[in-house]
């Protein structure tokens, strides 16, 4: 039974931190692509919408859009990105931000580093939050129950 209350905050803290990870580096793509200087112009080929949730919870709606460009060199790249502006629909031209590397990095979101750098800093804080919890538990259950 003891097991019971340290797995479980273990696991928890364990997807915390992954999450942070995967916070931390699609900003890190971000940058990247908006730092990169490099620039194309993209057509949205189509948008669509997945949901989460149901029944006796609450729905989440999240809006994707699919866009493809040309590179500086020629390469015709595709690409997906969730949560873009409701505003862009299929056919539209946009402003493409990307990086040239071998795996492109792109981007159809407009710059906003202090934007997204606040967004990443309180979802890092939300789940250092939860791992720091999840820590104290065990270490109180350890020393309190276990006695």
């Amino acid at each position: 039974m003891d097991v019971i209350f340290s797995v479980f905050p273990g696991l928890i803290a364990a997807g915390a931190l992954f999450t942070a990870y995967r916070v931390v580096y699609r900003s890190a793509q971000l940058r990247r692509a908006w730092n990169s200087g490099l620039t194309a112009e993209g057509r949205c080929l189509r948008t669509f919408t997945t949901t989460h949730g149901g029944h006796d919870t609450s729905v989440r709606t999240t809006l994707h859009h699919v866009y493809e460009f040309s590179t500086r060199d020629g390469r015709s790249v595709r690409f997906e990105e969730e949560d873009g502006p409701a505003t862009v629909l299929e056919g539209d031209v946009v402003t493409v931000h990307y990086t040239q590397d071998r795996d492109v990095v792109a981007t159809a979101r407009r710059p906003a580093p202090a934007r997204a750098a606040a967004t990443t800093l309180g979802t890092l804080v939300f789940l250092g939050t939860i791992v720091v919890f999840c820590v104290a538990f065990v270490v109180t259950y350890a020393t309190e129950f276990r006695a």
